[in-house]
């Protein structure tokens, strides 16, 4: 009984430790906050060419993102013949839906492209704490309310979306110039949803 005891509370605490022990990661000190640059120039248009996958259901077309000012970033998603799937606005804390397709628009799903987003544009993040991994430094912030950790080498390159130890959602930047990331991946690994963005300017 009591052995049986000992392997179940040592299963509790494993389940419950954090994020950064079970990977391993070392406590350092750094900077108070970090910056992501992949939206932040007002004086161009990011143009990809992307996929969603949601459940069942396949889109494809453009996905464009403008920097309209401090904190304002408009994303507007089109089919490649240019009518809208969907466009919102972010006024730093207002988010606002301008349009969205009837077959989309549904607020469970509203609320994840809501916070998906949010990430994928904001640009000066507050750390709470850093740590080093085998190859990166990282960066544990929190954006309304959930914890993210932001993994940088040479430049920011993950961004995971951690719920009681274990990853919910990944962004992952690739092909990195001149502060653009040319192919981005948004995928969650608790739901059916996965958002590729590969760039065409």
């Amino acid at each position: 009984m009591k052995r049986f005891l000992t392997i179940s509370l040592i299963c509790i605490f494993s389940a419950c430790a954090s994020y950064s022990k079970k990977q391993g990661f070392t406590v350092i000190d750094s900077e108070d906050s970090i910056i992501n640059p992949y939206f932040s120039n007002l004086d161009k248009d990011y143009v990809y060419k992307a996929q969603i996958e949601v459940y069942d259901k396949v889109f494809g077309g453009l996905f464009i993102v403008k920097k309209m000012g401090s904190g304002s970033h408009r994303i507007v998603f089109t089919t490649e013949m240019g009518n809208k799937i969907f466009d919102f606005s972010f006024e730093k804390e207002v988010f606002k839906v301008n349009y969205i397709l009837k077959d989309l628009d549904k607020k469970i799903l509203i609320n994840l492209l809501k916070k998906d987003f949010k990430v994928l544009v904001t640009e000066d993040i507050r750390s709470m704490k850093a740590y080093n991994s085998a190859e990166d430094t990282v960066h544990q912030t929190i954006i309304d309310n959930q914890d993210y950790y932001y993994f940088i080498g040479e430049k920011l390159h993950k961004i995971v979306n951690v719920k009681h130890g274990k990853e919910k959602i990944v962004f992952e930047f690739y092909k990195i110039e001149d502060h653009v990331s040319k192919h981005i991946l948004i995928e969650h690994l608790n739901i059916e949803f996965k958002m590729t963005l590969k760039s065409i300017n």
